[in-house]
């Protein structure tokens, strides 16, 4: 992690040559959320090729870029299209983005995901507000040596998700008169979908949705200071006992159209932080 301070100022240097602005907002849109980035009004776009030690977006329904303007009247930098370790990448190059926006200035983070419903209560096209989660990746982007100007060698991990956020965030979605709830996020590495008797064992052990991503960025986040709001959308439903074969299109068509659900959050907090 020591060589990790030359890697974000090196970042820093291209993005703001691009846009000097500085952001108070870094967002994270995940599989089949991208559009939401229409929303922003757009001062410059950056492609991740072009920041030196991005990762390049393989995965479906990421465009690899970054968004960077203006939102409910928030300076915000946005990743349109986000990193996993199924691609391939350490858990240091999934969460390298989010110590960028973290320099660039952004002080809180709202992240979002498509995932799978373990909760019998949930629907798909329903959105969870991530009250905690689990790691299960087998890995952290924390180990290694600690660069304390980056953050303390040990974070605590009490309320890793912002609990005023949390509730902001219910709060607009009763107002807006859409399901939402608050639960507990399982972060697996993929990227195979999970078997009927891990369903059983990941509800067990306590989680209501199951996704490939978001941990390993909010470790970093918390790490880093910031404030952070995870936003999960229920793309499809993990139901052991009725368990039905579910495939990418899917998922992506269930996300675009949940999608004016977590746009209406997403503004809601950000017109108001």
């Amino acid at each position: 992690m020591l060589e990790l301070a030359d890697q974000i100022n090196q970042a820093v240097k291209v993005v703001r040559n691009h846009w000097p602005k500085e952001p108070r907002v870094g967002i994270i849109l995940g599989t089949g959320l991208g559009s939401i980035a229409e929303q922003i009004e757009t001062e410059t776009t950056i492609d991740y090729d072009d920041i030196p030690h991005f990762p390049r977006s393989t995965a479906i329904g990421h465009a690899g870029q970054l968004v960077c303007g203006q939102l409910q009247g928030q300076a915000v930098v946005a990743m349109e299209g986000r990193f996993h370790a199924y691609e391939g990448y350490s858990y240091g190059q999934i969460t390298f983005p989010v110590r960028v926006m973290r320099a660039l200035g952004a002080e809180l983070l709202l992240v979002s995901n498509a995932c799978g419903g373990i909760n019998p209560q949930y629907a798909a096209g329903d959105i969870m507000v991530i009250e905690d989660h689990l790691n299960l990746m087998n890995g952290n982007p924390l180990i290694g040596p600690n660069d304390d100007a980056l953050g303390p060698r040990f974070p605590d991990m009490s309320t890793p998700y912002d609990p005023a956020l949390i509730d902001h965030a219910l709060e607009i979605a009763r107002r807006e008169n859409f399901a939402a709830h608050k639960g507990v996020y399982v972060a697996v590495t993929g990227p195979n979908l999970e078997t009927r008797a891990e369903y059983r064992f990941l509800r067990t052990i306590g989680a209501d949705v199951v996704g490939m991503s978001t941990v390993p960025e909010v470790l970093v986040a918390v790490h880093a200071g910031m404030r952070v709001l995870g936003l999960s959308v229920i793309t499809d439903l993990c139901l052991p006992d009725c368990l039905k074969p579910t495939g990418i299109d899917e998922i992506l068509a269930v996300a675009a159209s949940a999608e004016p659900k977590l746009r209406a959050i997403v503004l809601g907090i950000l017109g108001s932080v």
